[in-house]
């Protein structure tokens, strides 16, 4: 019998099961089963970092919850972390807590947000982070679990439960999945963390709270100008848009970002491009009963104005809109992100090995 060794006592592999159900009845876990966080391994993740196990790292004080270096420690093993990349960890959940979002009412928002990670710098390579072919999809350990952990932390340690303090009302595919590298070498531009204001070829993680996210798929004009039209109308659509300005990102593949590059634009240059463009007359916005309010947000009162134009982005920054570049150079597929409120615009450093 599986489980039983042949005098009838206890197997090994019977009480790890045990072990895993037991973490189920507690409900410590994400629905998929979880590597046990013994006191060992436990330790082996708290000795990549020189903070203390009981640094206080996040709070949620209308919940009166708090987040301690040991708890994240905790769910990244049971997360399925390696020890090493316990420091990505730890610089993600600092970038998220520089969100404006993710300290107040954001996980528990009825939108059910997703949190995307981005890792720069030579990291990326040293531990196996994905950024090209599939950097959204499953298949690598360093991506998936270091998101996963993220989400464990949310759970277990801040108390942040689906049907009890997590009031999403369908929720998002990807919740905690969404962890991808920049493509730094293919990329025309200079990476996400820059614009966070960490220097170029250092580590970081770049963090925000999405909505959604959905292809653009264009692989049919050489035109850069039609290639961004595109982008616009996407970015554009009225669906997730409930505010008088809304925040958004791209993450564009490397053929489009270098088909841009090609043409003489920036960074910059996109950004301005599509922050001019972005937007619905307000007889669109109406006729799906989005008329603008005083107070900003969207109801079903009045009529448009025929000649009104509400543009979506507030002001042209990375705040606003951060461009990001990843994936493979194999067809023109982008992806635009829908941001849950403005990034912070501030990257966290990655905490370097210890000797």
């Amino acid at each position: 019998m599986i489980g039983k060794a042949l005098d009838g006592t206890e197997h090994e592999t019977d009480r790890l099961h045990r072990s895993i159900e037991y973490v189920y009845e507690r409900g410590w876990t994400d629905g998929l089963p979880v590597v046990l966080a013994t006191r060992g391994r436990t330790d082996e993740l708290l000795a990549t970092t020189s903070r203390s196990p009981e640094e206080v790292i996040g709070r949620l004080e209308h919940l009166k919850r708090e987040v301690t270096v040991e708890l994240a420690a905790v769910n990244a093993v049971m997360a399925g972390c390696l020890p090493e990349y316990f420091p990505v960890v730890l610089a993600a959940w600092d970038a998220l807590m520089l969100e404006r979002s993710t300290v107040g009412g954001g996980w528990q928002s009825t939108s059910g947000p997703a949190p995307l990670l981005v890792v720069n710098g030579p990291i990326r390579e040293r531990l196996g982070f994905n950024g090209t072919g599939g950097v959204f999809g499953p298949g690598f350990r360093a991506n998936a679990t270091v998101a996963r952990a993220i989400g464990l932390i949310v759970r277990n340690a801040l108390g942040v439960v689906p049907h009890v303090f997590e009031q999403a009302t369908q929720g998002v595919p990807g919740r905690w999945t969404m962890c991808v590298a920049e493509n730094e070498e293919q990329s025309p531009w200079e990476p996400l963390s820059v614009d966070g204001g960490v220097t170029a070829g250092v580590d970081a993680v770049s963090t925000t709270l999405l909505r959604t996210s959905e292809f653009v798929d264009n692989r049919h004009t050489g035109d850069p100008e039609k290639l961004l039209a595109d982008f616009a109308d996407t970015i554009s659509r009225t669906g997730s848009w409930i505010f008088r300005n809304a925040a958004a990102g791209v993450v564009f593949c490397p053929e489009h970002a270098q088909m841009l590059a090609k043409a003489g634009m920036s960074k910059d240059d996109v950004r301005t491009w599509l922050v001019e463009r972005c937007g619905r007359p307000d007889t669109d916005l109406s006729r799906v009963g989005k008329n603008l309010s005083e107070k900003g947000a969207r109801g079903d009162a009045g009529d448009a104005d025929p000649g009104a134009f509400s543009a979506l982005f507030a002001e042209d920054s990375p705040k606003h809109l951060p461009i990001v570049v990843a994936g493979a150079r194999n067809a023109g597929i982008s992806m635009v992100v829908r941001l849950f409120s403005t990034w912070s615009g501030v990257s966290a450093r990655v905490e370097p090995p210890r000797p």
